[in-house]
């Protein structure tokens, strides 16, 4: 006769296998995508396919149910309001820039995070779809970030209200854009969440080798490739480039989410290293098994870091 223990162990066990198996499958995808992409390549054709496969990757990527998705334009920028249907929380909101290594992404990518925030936070979220490199390099999407910024401080909210957030290259846009606040002495979001930041264009850390054979989506090719088109010959240790090697202090709290298996990860961990040196409330997630970006997937891990954003932002209130 089975103990009355036995059934939910069992039930465990399984659902452990369930979600490693579902882990492998999800790194045989995106290896799959990367490859058919060509993303170590900026030719025409490469670079389209590369941009094909974000579009593909976001709709692959089914986001919650129970928001509104509210696209417009600002300017010739596309943006869109991303709005928990419930009763939500109007005291904050959520400004998010998407990732793509500065050369693809757009709305229909960036809805997925968009919308899984949104729905964690009960906050809205206002995402844009700033100009991508090759055909509008550096400082275009700094640009297209300050003048979202800007239509959130006209829409009448404050500086301390702002939850900025972005994943990858989005990330390094989330930082830039508060350095560049800073250089202009102007009041800082209150809080930064940043997903697999790009913190170090010069590709320095020790993870951009020792884990190059571990990451299913990235590539050092990838980083060169991209980073050429954003800056072409540009001196990638200059901190409009690399915040990682910008004067942080004076930065809002922050928190910084990534996956063990990211070339990206010591980008991440000497951020945080450099934030708290310079005074900055910092926390450090680390997820085993993670790859870049995996809070974008249907996997239990996603769903532990945005409950771990949320817990992050109400324990700072």
């Amino acid at each position: 006769m089975h103990s009355k223990h036995t059934l939910p162990k069992n039930q465990t066990e399984k659902a452990e296998l369930f979600n490693q198996t579902l882990t492998e499958a999800m790194m045989a995808a995106l290896k799959a995508i990367h490859s058919a992409a060509s993303p170590d390549s900026m030719d025409t054709e490469d670079l389209a396919r590369q941009r094909k496969g974000q579009a593909i990757l976001g709709k692959l990527m089914s986001p919650p149910i129970g928001f509104s998705w509210e696209p417009f334009s600002l300017g010739e920028m596309p943006m869109a309001w991303v709005r928990p249907e419930r009763g939500h929380d109007r005291s904050k909101v959520i400004l998010y820039c998407h990732g793509g290594g500065y050369t693809s992404g757009n709305l229909g990518y960036a809805r997925v995070l968009a919308a899984k925030m949104a729905s964690v936070t009960g906050c809205e979220v206002l995402a844009f779809q700033y100009r991508l490199a090759p055909e509008f390099p550096y400082p275009a999407a700094l640009e297209d970030a300050l003048k979202a910024w800007e239509y959130l401080m006209h829409q009448g909210w404050g500086a301390k209200d702002v939850i900025l957030t972005g994943d990858s290259a989005g990330g390094n846009l989330a930082l830039e854009l508060t350095l560049a606040l800073k250089e202009e002495e102007r009041f800082l979001p209150g809080r930064l969440v940043l997903f697999s930041p790009w913190t170090d264009m010069t590709a320095s850390g020790a993870s951009y080798t020792q884990r190059e054979e571990l990451d299913p989506m990235l590539t050092n090719r990838y980083i060169q490739s991209v980073r050429g088109a954003y800056a072409r010959d540009a001196d990638y240790s200059q901190p409009q480039f690399s915040p990682l090697f910008a004067d942080l202090s004076g930065l809002p709290p922050t928190l910084i989410q990534v996956g063990e298996r990211e070339i990206l990860f010591s980008d991440s961990e000497q951020l945080r290293d450099k934030l708290i040196a310079a005074g900055v409330p910092c926390v450090l997630q680390c997820w085993p098994d993670m790859w870049h970006v995996f809070q974008m997937f249907p996997v239990k891990s996603a769903g532990e870091a945005m409950s771990s954003m949320e817990e992050f932002l109400r324990r700072l209130e």
